[in-house]
């Protein structure tokens, strides 16, 4: 039980996506001048907290195994599918819904069938993914060094 409660490849990047959520929150603060919890949570914005954390676990690996480990091949080559899953597919999702919405609320005006919207924000910017891929190799980085 140790082993797991010490696992600098477990907590390190939960640690990392945390910070992440959590600079959401403070950005979206800042930005809206009010609280939302919900950025905790949600997916999308600024930085990527799956960049961020799937970077962090790869500096660790790289640091841990060595650069030219078949473990840091592995975990780097996840990290870039996580990496174009968020900039790419979920964003292209996201954009879907804004214009099923926008359809929806256009053709049901005065007829509504359902008050349920489609998530919009799944995704990322490439610079949102990109601030969060720094961000978790930097800290990848630090917590190595603890």
């Amino acid at each position: 039980m140790k082993e797991i409660l010490t696992n600098k490849f477990l907590w390190g990047p939960l640690f990392v996506s945390f910070t992440a959520q959590l600079l959401k929150f403070l950005i979206n603060l800042v930005r809206q001048r009010k609280v939302d919890v919900r950025k905790f949570v949600e997916m999308g914005g600024l930085p990527s907290a799956h960049s961020a954390s799937v970077s962090a676990l790869t500096v660790l690996v790289g640091l841990s195994e060595g650069f030219s480990s078949p473990l840091f091949g592995v975990t780097a080559f996840f990290s870039l599918i996580v990496m174009y899953d968020a900039a790419g597919i979920r964003r292209a999702a996201g954009e879907q819904a804004k214009v099923i919405n926008a359809i929806l609320e256009e053709l049901l005006s005065g007829h509504p069938i359902s008050q349920n919207k489609l998530r919009e924000l799944l995704g990322h910017t490439p610079f949102e993914v990109l601030t969060g891929a720094i961000m978790g190799g930097f800290m990848g980085w630090l917590i190595w060094k603890l």
